[in-house]
């Protein structure tokens, strides 16, 4: 299930020259013919790389070649970067992303999304599966997140600010964009799916939480839980910007009612959303109100 670990030793550091290495990828994967300004960058999150099937790839590239990236240590993470179109968009995807539970820094995490945004991408689309805590999801739900709890005990943020990446203080007020919130809920409804709204927490796992944890996560309002997302949406707002998630309910995580959980049931389910999850942000990167600017 798991991959050797193969850490590229550029380690990321807030505190170090962060500017410099971002400018030192971008050129780097601009050599390989990746266009500025792409109308958007994507994260496809556990299992749910099969978002990239609506994608015209152009070229593709593995993590550990890019400077600053590190490697995906999970076997259902293919761990590349991807650049094409989907809906006559321009787009660049990481299928496969980083989790902190792997051992990396909070700035080694979002380091893509800080070499995406000096690229030139304003939108962001990012996608996990997670464990439903509302009692009106199902396994198998697709929610549109409309907000965050961080609950990983770590911020991307933390250390020396640089001025030229994004505001010291920024304002976290709306994470995720209403307007494309709104959009995506639209195409949604087009292919007759209804999409639920809701609160994504994380934690830092691996480990899955205790019963106890599923109820103070409800009790904090949360209506799903993972392990992910929260970091890289921090910084992009941090950057300025324009943020959707979305995010497939693996499992029912109720308190009385646990069964112990099967990685590849859950992998499963991630598989069968995928194909939703890519109509969905097909027909939103196709839509003219989609913005680009």
């Amino acid at each position: 299930m798991q991959k050797a670990m193969q850490k590229n030793h550029r380690n990321i550091s807030i505190t170090d020259n962060l500017y410099e290495q971002i400018e030192e990828a971008v050129s780097f994967i601009k050599k390989l013919g990746f266009k500025e300004n792409p109308d958007a960058f994507l994260i496809f999150g556990s299992g749910l790389g099969a978002i990239s099937s609506g994608m015209n790839i152009e070229i593709e590239v593995p993590y550990g070649k890019i400077p600053g990236f590190v490697d995906t240590t999970l076997d259902f993470h293919k761990g590349r970067l991807l650049y094409g179109e989907i809906a006559g968009r321009s787009v660049i995807a990481m299928d496969g992303r980083f989790h902190y539970y792997e051992g990396y820094t909070m700035q080694e995490i979002t380091f893509p999304v800080r070499v995406m945004r000096m690229l030139g991408a304003k939108n962001l689309i990012i996608s996990n599966i997670s464990g439903g805590l509302n009692p009106e999801y199902a396994a198998g739900d697709i929610v549109v997140i409309v907000d965050q709890i961080n609950l990983m005990g770590d911020n991307p943020l933390i250390g020396i600010n640089d001025e030229r990446l994004g505001l010291r203080f920024p304002d976290m007020m709306e994470p995720y964009n209403r307007k494309l919130i709104s959009l995506t809920e639209k195409h949604a409804m087009k292919i007759g799916y209804c999409l639920s709204r809701g609160v994504y927490a994380a934690m830092s796992g691996p480990s899955f939480e205790t019963r106890a944890e599923y109820r103070m996560l409800r009790t904090l309002g949360a209506d799903m839980i993972g392990m992910s997302s929260v970091p890289e949406v921090i910084v992009a707002v941090h950057g300025g910007m324009r943020v959707i998630g979305l995010s497939l309910i693996s499992d029912d995580c109720f308190p009385e009612c646990l069964e112990p959980l099967d990685i590849e049931v859950l992998l499963k389910r991630a598989e069968d959303g995928s194909e939703v999850m890519g109509k969905i942000i097909e027909g939103v990167l196709g839509d003219e109100e989609f913005p680009v600017n």
